[in-house]
C-alpha cells in the first residue's frame, strides 16, 4: 500500500493513495496520522491494506491526490538517523575537503542523528540564508521502522522495516568542514530534510526490493537537467538491515524511526569515481560528488552549488516507468 500525509496540524492527516498516485481516501477511522499507524502497526496495517485495495478498485469515496498538498509522510519524527551506506560517496566528499578516509569506513557503518522536528514537505521551498553556505541536495532512499529492540541482528532488523520512501538530505557544504573539525558532528550544516510525497510498503516494490536494498535508479535533476541516475542497489556497502542494527546496537529504536541510506552513489566500471551524465556515466545524487570528479578530470570544480531560483527534483520509477513515491521537487528561496 501507499501512504501519505496531507498538510494540516503538526503530524498531518493520513491518507491511503492509489498505486498510480491519482486518487486517495482519508484513513481517519483507522489511523488519523502515520505515527499512530506505526505505533499500532500490527492492528492497523491490515485495515489500511483493505482500504488500499478499495481505493485501487474505487469502491470507496476517493478524491484527487495532489502531491503539492502533502507534507513529508512523517511531518516530524521521533528519530531521523542518516547513514552513509555508499562508501564511494564518503570517499569523494572527504577528498573534496582534504580529509583522509580510514579503512574502518568500509566495515563499520557511519550514521549521524539529524534534526527530525521540522521536515520540509516534498514540494516546499528550501530556504537559503546565504549562498556562501554551499547549498547541496542529497538524493537518498530511506526506511521507516516499527519498534526495534536493542541489540537486534542485521537479519532480524529487516523484519522491522515497515515503509520505504525517498529523501532530499539538504546539506550546507561550506559549513561542514568547520563543524566536523570540532569533532562533534553535523548541526548547522544539516538543515531540514524533505521526503517523498508517498511512503510505500516493501511489497509494492516487487523484485526490486530484496528485503534490505532497493535496486532501481534514483533520478535527480537540477533545473530540468539530469544530475544523475545511479542505481540504489549497486555499491551499497551496508544494507538497511545493517544500518538499523548499527543504530540499535546500544539503544532501542521507537516506531517511526527513519533510517536513511546516505547519498546514492555508484562507482565507474573500472572501480574509480563515476562519470558525469554528460560524459556517459550514471552521474551523481549530489553536487559535491560532481564537483569532486570535475576537479579530478579538469583540475577545478565547475558546477556551482544551488542558488535562489534553482529547482531540484528527486524521483524513482518502476520498471514500467511509473513513479513509485511521487517526486520531491523543491525550489530554492532566499530567506
Amino acid at each position: 500500500m501507499k501512504l501519505a500525509s496531507l498538510k494540516g496540524g503538526r503530524d498531518g492527516r493520513l491518507v491511503v493513495v492509489s498505486r498510480d498516485l491519482t486518487h486517495a481516501t482519508h484513513a481517519d477511522d483507522i489511523a488519523p496520522t502515520l505515527q499512530f499507524a506505526l505505533d499500532n502497526w500490527e492492528r492497523v496495517a491490515p485495515k489500511l491494506a483493505t482500504l488500499a485495495d478499495r481505493v485501487d478498485r474505487e469502491t470507496t469515496t476517493v478524491f484527487r491526490f495532489r502531491e503539492h498538498d502533502c507534507a513529508s509522510p512523517l511531518p516530524r519524527a521521533f528519530q531521523w538517523a542518516d547513514g552513509s551506506a555508499y562508501v564511494n560517496h564518503v570517499e569523494l566528499v572527504r577528498r573534496a575537503r582534504g580529509a583522509d578516509m580510514p579503512e574502518s569506513f568500509w566495515t563499520d557503518p557511519l550514521i549521524y542523528q539529524g534534526g527530525s522536528d521540522a521536515f520540509l514537505g516534498p514540494r516546499d521551498a528550501i530556504p537559503l540564508g546565504d549562498e556562501k553556505y554551499g547549498l547541496d541536495l542529497e538524493g537518498e532512499v530511506a526506511v521507516i521502522t516499527d519498534d526495534v529492540p536493542i541489540g537486534v541482528t542485521a537479519e532480524a532488523a529487516r523484519r522491522h522495516i515497515r515503509l520505504v520512501m525517498l529523501v532530499n538530505d539538504v546539506t550546507l557544504r561550506s559549513l561542514v568542514q568547520g563543524e566536523m573539525s570540532k569533532g562533534f558532528g553535523f548541526y548547522q550544516s544539516k538543515p531540514s530534510s524533505a521526503f517523498s510525497p508517498v511512503a510505500v510498503t516493501p511489497d509494492e516494490l516487487g523484485d526490486a526490493w530484496d528485503g534490505a536494498k532497493l535496486s532501481l535508479p534514483l533520478l535527480t535533476s537540477i533545473n530540468g537537467a539530469a544530475l544523475g541516475h545511479p542505481n540504489a542497489g549497486v555499491d551499497m556497502t551496508f544494507d538497511f538491515g545493517q544500518l538499523i542494527a548499527h543504530a540499535a546496537r546500544t539503544r532501542p529504536l521507537s516506531a517511526g524511526t527513519i533510517i536513511g541510506s546516505g547519498t546514492v552513489s555508484n562507482r565507474a566500471a573500472d572501480g574509480g569515481p563515476g562519470l558525469p551524465v554528460a560524459k556517459g556515466g550514471v552521474g551523481y545524487s549530489c553536487i559535491a560528488e560532481q564537483r569532486t570528479v570535475e576537479a579530478l578530470l579538469t583540475g577545478a570544480p565547475v558546477t556551482p552549488f544551488l542558488k535562489a531560483g534553482d529547482v531540484v527534483r528527486i524521483e524513482m520509477l518502476d520498471k514500467n516507468r511509473h513513479t513509485i513515491f511521487g517526486a520531491i521537487e523543491q525550489s530554492v528561496e532566499s530567506r
